[in-house]
C-alpha cells in the first residue's frame, strides 16, 4: 500500500499536464473535492492540488507542443542524478535533467526502455505528498507496458524495484514493491498490453489510481462533467470495485474502493 512514510522507489508525487488548468481543477474538485494553491509566481503557473488543506497532486499548464495531456507518476530517489544516469544505462532516456526545484527538491522526467514516461523526485523541504490510500488522494499506480519481464528489469536496475507474482482471477498479476520492503510495501502492479485491448490501442504508460468511496458514483459524475469512461466500473474478488477513466483533456486515471481485508 501507498504511505506517506516514503521509501526509495516508491511513488512520492504525481502531476497532471493540462491545456487548460482551469478546467481541469474544476473537473478535479468536483469529483474529489479538491482546491487549488499556485506555487508562486516563480514557479510557471504550476500550483498544487490539496484536499483538506493537504498536497494530493500537482499541475500545471502546458502548451501543444510539449506532448499530450497526462498524468506523471514520480518515485522517490536518495539522488536524482544517479538515477537519470542509471536510466540512460538501462536504455532508457533523460528526457528532462535533474534540477533543482527551489530548495523544495530535485526532479527529473526520464523514459524507460519502451518510452514509458515517469518523474524522479529527490526530496529536498518538500519530501512528497501530504497524503495517500485515502478517498481522493494515490492509493495504487500500474504499468501498461508490452514486456513484463524487460520493465521488470528496467525498474530494478534504476529504482531498486522488485516484481512478484499473485494470483489473480484469470492468471496472475505482477506486483512491485521497494527493494526489500516486503509484500506490505507494494504500491503497484505491471499489466501485459496484450492482455488488455483497451490500454493496448492507447500504448504504454503508468496509471494513477486514486481511492474513492463510491467508484460508481464517481463514474457517473466523470461522465456528467465532461470526462471520459474508458472502462467501466468493474468488481475484482478479493481487491475491490474499479474503473479507468480520463479527464475532459484526455488525461488518463483510475479509481478504486479497496476492499477491506477480512480475519
Amino acid at each position: 500500500m501507498l504511505t506517506t512514510r516514503f521509501v526509495d522507489g516508491a511513488p512520492n508525487w504525481l502531476d497532471v499536464a493540462t491545456p487548460d488548468l482551469d478546467g481541469a481543477l474544476a473537473f478535479y474538485g468536483a469529483l474529489f473535492g479538491w482546491r487549488f494553491e499556485s506555487a508562486g509566481p516563480d514557479a510557471g503557473g504550476y500550483g498544487f492540488f490539496q484536499l483538506d488543506g493537504r498536497t494530493v497532486a500537482g499541475g500545471m499548464q502546458t502548451g501543444p507542443d510539449q506532448g499530450p495531456p497526462a498524468w506523471t507518476v514520480y518515485f522517490q530517489s536518495q539522488d536524482a542524478q544517479a538515477t537519470a544516469t542509471a536510466a540512460g544505462q538501462a536504455h532508457g532516456r533523460v528526457l528532462f535533467p535533474p534540477l533543482d526545484v527551489m530548495g523544495q527538491g530535485h526532479m527529473a522526467v526520464l523514459a524507460d526502455q519502451a518510452g514509458v514516461r515517469f518523474g524522479i523526485w529527490q526530496p529536498g523541504r518538500t519530501r512528497g505528498l501530504d497524503a495517500a490510500d485515502e478517498p481522493g488522494a494515490l492509493c495504487w499506480v500500474e504499468l501498461y507496458t508490452a514486456d513484463i519481464a524487460a520493465a521488470a528489469a528496467f525498474y530494478h536496475r534504476v529504482l531498486g524495484l522488485e516484481t512478484s507474482g499473485v494470483p489473480f482471477p484469470g492468471g496472475t498479476y505482477t506486483c512491485v514493491n521497494p527493494s526489500g520492503a516486503g509484500d506490505d510495501a507494494m504500491f503497484g502492479g505491471m499489466v501485459p498490453l496484450a492482455d488488455d485491448p483497451t490500454e493496448a490501442a492507447a500504448g504504454p504508460y503508468w496509471l494513477p489510481y486514486f481511492a474513492v468511496e463510491d467508484t460508481d458514483a464517481v463514474v457517473e459524475k466523470t461522465q456528467r462533467l465532461g470526462g471520459t469512461v474508458r472502462v467501466p466500473a468493474t468488481t475484482v474478488a478479493g481487491v475491490g470495485r474499479m474503473a479507468r477513466l480520463a479527464d475532459p483533456y484526455g488525461a488518463r486515471f483510475a479509481v478504486i474502493r479497496s476492499e477491506t481485508p477480512q480475519g
